[in-house]
């Protein structure tokens, strides 16, 4: 297929760039850069940098002369929960009229297939654990509002227009593939936090309580594997149906204590962890694990690997620095 990845030279979508192209796929990637890395695209793949809102311009040049686009991967969005709460406007815009812009383009341009990156964030507190896709929707910050308000956009989209799309709800993405990894500006995941105070980069990893209703008193998360979840966006091409959208959640369906992380960082990095226990942040559940067994039937996907894996590919990326990127495209 000729894929168009729109936030392809961020994290995640820089791994499905380079699995799409490992598996023979033709890719387009439109990123603004302004939290992705050029580098991180590599060589194999057009890097088109434009905002998402110049979706029509970006598909007619790259169709004027070439063959058009088989599919849409989705993944460009702001995505800093605590920012979106401070600066709701810059999310609406970016991730809703962001996506209307490319609904439109897609349209236009009769492109059949759209892979949406989505989230657990528009499940907000759980009634319930583990979650399914059935689960009420009632986001607890902008960021998931946004989220929530494309999944309705694209449903909507498929009964107008016979589009077929799917939108994958991750829950917690870590570790490393295909020599592409984790380089935010602003970070906020357990893991690469943790794995910084491994290194020597922070004074301390703080944890956000200890006395929660667990069995060892801190957080419960559910974590999945990029290289995982890389894989479901290339499933969910052949699992697309005209006229239908698709949700699934991605998970391990395990949850693994905020406490059992950084005792795999431990044991993984073979460093001990300058740790500080503070208060509870408010609005954080005590557990949130996925149900996957939507994926698992429609997708044919199963997760492979565990937290030890996602822990050592990721401080393998980290102690190799920026000198990855673009090292599986050399």
């Amino acid at each position: 297929m000729r894929i168009l990845v729109a936030g392809g030279a961020g994290y995640i979508g820089s791994v499905v760039t380079r699995l799409l192209l490992d598996q023979g796929h033709q890719v387009v990637v439109l990123d603004d850069l302004s939290t992705g890395h050029a580098d991180a695209v590599g060589q194999r793949a057009q890097l088109i940098t434009a905002d998402i809102a110049d979706a029509e311009r970006v598909i007619a040049e790259a169709t004027a002369d070439a063959p058009g686009f088989d599919a849409v991967m989705h993944f460009a969005a702001k995505s800093l929960v605590a920012e979106s709460v401070r600066e709701p406007a810059k999310y609406w815009h970016t991730n809703v009229v962001g996506t209307r812009a490319l609904l439109d383009a897609i349209t236009a341009h009769r492109i059949p297939r759209l892979v949406f990156s989505s989230t657990a964030a528009v499940y907000g507190e759980p009634e319930q654990i583990p979650i399914t896709e059935d689960a009420p929707a009632a986001p607890t910050n902008t960021y998931g509002a946004t989220k929530l308000a494309v999944d309705m956009m694209i449903t909507s989209e498929c009964v107008a227009t016979e589009l077929g799309a799917a939108s994958l709800r991750y829950f917690n993405v870590a570790g490393a593939a295909l020599g592409a990894g984790e380089r935010h500006a602003v970070e906020t995941h357990l893991i690469p936090i943790a794995l910084d105070a491994a290194a020597g980069r922070r004074d301390t990893l703080t944890i956000n309580g200890d006395d929660w209703p667990t069995p060892d008193g801190t957080c419960i998360r559910d974590y999945v594997h990029v290289l995982d979840l890389a894989r479901a966006h290339v499933l969910a091409l052949d699992a697309i149906r005209p006229g239908e959208h698709l949700i699934c959640n991605l998970g391990n369906g395990n949850g693994f204590s905020v406490k059992q992380v950084v005792d795999t960082v431990s044991a993984v990095t073979g460093r001990s962890l300058p740790l500080e226990f503070g208060p509870r942040r408010p609005g954080d559940p005590a557990v949130l694990v996925a149900s996957a067994e939507r994926a698992k039937v429609t997708l044919g996907w199963r997760p492979e690997f565990d937290l030890s894996a996602m822990v050592r590919d990721a401080w393998e990326f980290t102690r190799a620095g920026t000198e990855n990127a673009g090292r599986s495209d050399a």
